[in-house]
C-alpha cells in the first residue's frame, strides 16, 4: 500500500533508501466508509489525506442549506483544508468520503517531523501545492468564462471515468449548476 505514495513522491523528488524507511515507518492506511466525514466546519484540520483508493470531496453548505462541492480527490491526490491545517484555525469546510476510501492520513505533527528528517519532502509538497493551486485557478477561470454546458462537456472530456464515479448532484454542484440542469445536459435537452 505504501508503494502508491512512494511512487507518487518519487515522480517529483528522489528519496534515499534510509529516507524511504523513515517515511514508511510513519505511514498507515486508514479506511473511511462511504459518506463518512473526516472534517466538519468549525473543527481544526490536523490531517492531510493521500488517496490510495477511492474518492473524497471538500464542500461547504451555503446560506440556502445546499452543499457546494469545491474539490474532489481521487487516487494519488491529496485533500485537506490547507488554511485550517497550516494556521490551526477552525475550518470552513467539510471533507467526506464519496466512496469507501483507503487513504494515508498524515497528522500535522508527523508531517513536520518528516519534513525535518527528509528535506526533499518540502520540495515534494511545494510541487503538489503548486499543481493544486494551478488546477484551482483553472477551475475558477472555467467557472467565469464557460457556460454550464461547456463546463460539463470540458470536464467530461478530461475525466470521463470520473464522471461515472460520483453522484450527479455532487458533480453538478462542483460545476456550479443544479442537478436538474445536469439531467437536461446529459439528456441532450440544453
Amino acid at each position: 500500500m505504501h508503494n502508491t505514495i512512494l511512487d507518487h513522491i518519487q515522480k517529483f523528488v528522489p528519496l534515499e533508501p534510509s529516507e524511504i524507511d523513515i517515511l514508511e515507518s510513519c505511514l498507515t492506511i486508514t479506511q473511511i466508509k462511504k459518506k463518512n466525514l473526516v472534517l466538519q466546519e468549525g473543527q481544526i484540520c490536523n490531517t492531510m489525506y493521500f488517496i490510495v483508493k477511492g474518492c473524497m470531496r471538500q464542500y461547504i453548505i451555503n446560506s440556502k442549506g445546499t452543499e457546494q462541492t469545491l474539490q474532489f480527490a481521487i487516487e494519488n491526490w491529496w485533500i485537506t483544508d490547507y488554511l485550517s491545517y497550516h494556521n490551526h484555525i477552525p475550518s470552513h469546510f467539510y471533507i467526506q468520503a464519496v466512496e469507501t476510501t483507503e487513504a494515508i492520513a498524515i497528522e500535522k505533527s508527523v508531517l513536520e517531523s518528516l519534513l525535518a528528517q527528509i528535506p526533499n519532502l518540502e520540495r515534494y509538497f511545494r510541487i503538489v501545492a503548486q499543481k493544486a493551486f494551478g488546477a484551482a485557478q483553472m477551475r475558477i477561470k472555467f467557472l467565469f468564462t464557460m457556460s454550464a454546458e461547456e463546463r460539463y462537456n470540458h470536464f467530461n472530456n478530461l475525466n470521463p471515468d470520473f464522471v461515472q464515479r460520483v453522484p450527479q448532484y455532487m458533480l453538478a454542484s462542483y460545476l456550479d449548476f443544479s442537478a436538474e440542469f445536469m439531467s437536461k445536459i446529459r439528456a441532450g435537452k440544453v
